[in-house]
């Protein structure tokens, strides 16, 4: 284990000997149990991860699959939040010291140094600080991927309604790698000055070739940002090697973190090309009235004024919590669910799934649709009478339905929603 990853779990507030034990308070009594976490079996031990999901602050009332839009907090991030929470209002104070504490593990997670991560309140401010501060000019063009989120199209398209850019898109959907990269290097001119990718797309849970496209957008000259919204929190991440001069995540969604934070990854080499669209106190290195201002010189420019400090201590504690698990151990559970799922749906008549098939394009988000049942009556029935949180894709008039399977999800309920879904359609 390299040393900065030591020192990492060391420090910790997570890193307890073994991930043998955790405290948890239960909210609907009002004390603390003990929950021991079995040792590690293989994928089979389900053992193991029905005592992850304990470690969840998440109600048992309904079957929660909707990581991909919002994901749950474990006890352990939700408790630290409310203790530094409370102790700074107690004494009113701005635990700005936590801030700077957060940010060496939390790029160590991430693959990152420390000087060129800033935090934020999720990706779509990271996509919209990339797409006001690079200086695009009328005519420029820019690729994105026809899949990108809200949080990732309309920053480049208010960059169209200001500026005058052109914004061309690709079809992500695809079964090779090879074919997505064709399809981004046919729309690649001289005018191209960046190219945009999710990560893993939103709607239909596709992994897309980051490196490579990075190397094809390099030997065009065009600056490579990812939105990676979908990725960081169920699949091990390097920003180091993935080749990208940016990177923008949330943390309210795979990480585990609280509501309102993320993380802007920009390149150390690079930092200047981005120009801060929001600055102030913390932004700068020197300044004084009238004429001057130096930016700090890390990525920490693109923070300003006071922050919540205890949302960017969650983030800190949320990446720890999963380090602790491994972020492979983590990647490969949402694989296996997400393939056990798949397996079930195509035992059902008139069930289309467009997620990806081959293994390289895969993620822990499977999208499916029946022409027996519109997408929304579908996912309203299982809803209303099986008790599943789910999430329609209305993007590109796929019309269908998305499921999001992370660590706190279990086989049994992957087995449960395929009964569910084989029920609702019985029933037409």
């Amino acid at each position: 284990m390299p040393s900065s990853r030591r020192t990492f779990l060391k420090t910790s507030a997570l890193a307890l000997p073994g991930l043998t034990a955790f405290g948890r308070t239960h909210a609907a009594v009002g004390k603390a149990e003990r929950i021991q976490l079995p040792a590690f079996n293989g994928s089979d031990d389900e053992a193991y991860w029905d005592a992850i999901r304990r470690l969840y602050a998440l109600a048992d009332t309904r079957v929660y699959m909707n990581t991909g839009g919002l994901g749950p907090v474990s006890y352990q991030v939700l408790e630290r939040f409310r203790e530094v929470t409370t102790d700074l209002q107690t004494r009113s104070e701005t635990g700005h010291q936590l801030i700077e504490e957060a940010r060496e593990p939390v790029a160590t997670f991430l693959g990152a140094k420390p000087s060129e991560i800033a935090f934020i309140r999720n990706a779509t401010e990271g996509n919209a600080t990339i797409a006001s501060g690079i200086g695009l000019k009328k005519g420029d063009e820019i690729i994105i991927d026809a899949s990108a989120h809200p949080g990732g199209a309309i920053p480049w398209l208010n960059q169209l309604k200001a500026r005058g850019i052109a914004i061309k898109t690709f079809e992500p959907y695809a079964e090779s790698s090879e074919v997505i990269l064709d399809r981004i290097a046919s729309l690649i001119t001289p005018k191209t000055k960046v190219v945009q990718v999710s990560h893993i797309t939103a709607p239909t849970g596709i992994l897309l070739p980051v490196q490579q496209i990075a190397e094809l957008a390099h030997a065009h000259n065009c600056w490579f940002h990812i939105d990676g919204a979908q990725s960081a929190g169920i699949m091990p991440i390097h920003l180091g090697n993935l080749g990208c001069d940016s990177y923008a995540t949330s943390g309210h969604k795979w990480l585990g973190a609280m509501h309102g934070t993320g993380v802007l990854y920009i390149r150390e080499e690079r930092l200047d090309e981005i120009v801060p669209t929001e600055v102030g106190a913390y932004s700068d290195a020197a300044y004084s009235l009238p004429s001057t201002f130096e930016y700090i010189s890390t990525a920490r420019r693109h923070e300003s004024g006071t922050r919540n400090a205890p949302l960017v201590d969650s983030v800190r504690n949320a990446c720890a919590f999963l380090d602790l698990i491994g972020m492979q151990r983590v990647r490969d559970r949402g694989l296996e669910l997400s393939d056990a799922l798949r397996i079930g749906l195509e035992t059902l008549p008139d069930i289309e799934i467009i997620s990806p098939r081959n293994a390289d394009l895969r993620a822990s988000m499977l999208t499916f649709r029946s022409s027996m049942l519109s997408f929304k009556d579908l996912n309203d029935r299982l809803a209303s009478e099986h008790d599943f949180r789910l999430r329609i894709v209305t993007e590109q008039d796929l019309n269908a339905i998305r499921v999001s399977l992370h660590i706190f999800n279990t086989k049994a309920q992957v087995d449960s929603l395929v009964d569910a879904v084989r029920e609702v359609l019985s029933k037409g």
